[in-house]
């Protein structure tokens, strides 16, 4: 059995000005790039960390209902962090923005430049049609 791989148009949502694409869709799974705290165009916008936080799921929701699924058919998360002691936060944020069962999830903390408190990407199963 084989696969396709097909990369959705995600109009609306933030395009970076890096090489990679917002999604890419593998049968059923959608694997949503890195989102953080931008705008349309890709351009940082600086927050506190909730701020942060806040913008970068919004912007991994567009991404992910753009690609035909939405945030409560999440399966996995990766986050990224610059600072660890923001993880008590991001425990808060993060039940209050995902429902329970929550998604698989893995968090790395202490590794990301000085321009950036957060970062987040998924696994997504797409929405029946």
């Amino acid at each position: 059995m084989s696969s396709s791989i097909d990369y959705p148009k995600c109009e609306g949502v933030p395009t970076p000005p890096l090489p990679f694409s917002p999604a890419v869709r593998v049968g059923d799974l959608l694997f949503i790039s890195g989102q953080a705290s931008t705008d349309e165009s890709g351009k940082i916008l600086p927050d506190t960390f909730e701020g942060e936080v806040r913008r970068s799921i919004e912007n991994l929701r567009k991404v992910v209902e753009a690609a035909g699924s939405d945030l409560s058919r999440v399966v996995q998360t990766r986050n990224y962090m610059r600072d660890s002691a923001n993880l008590p936060k991001f425990n808060e944020l993060y039940r209050e923005l995902f429902a329970r069962p929550f998604p698989a999830r893995t968090t790395i903390t202490d590794c990301l430049p000085p321009s950036l408190q957060f970062e987040i990407e998924c696994v997504a199963v797409v929405k029946p049609a």
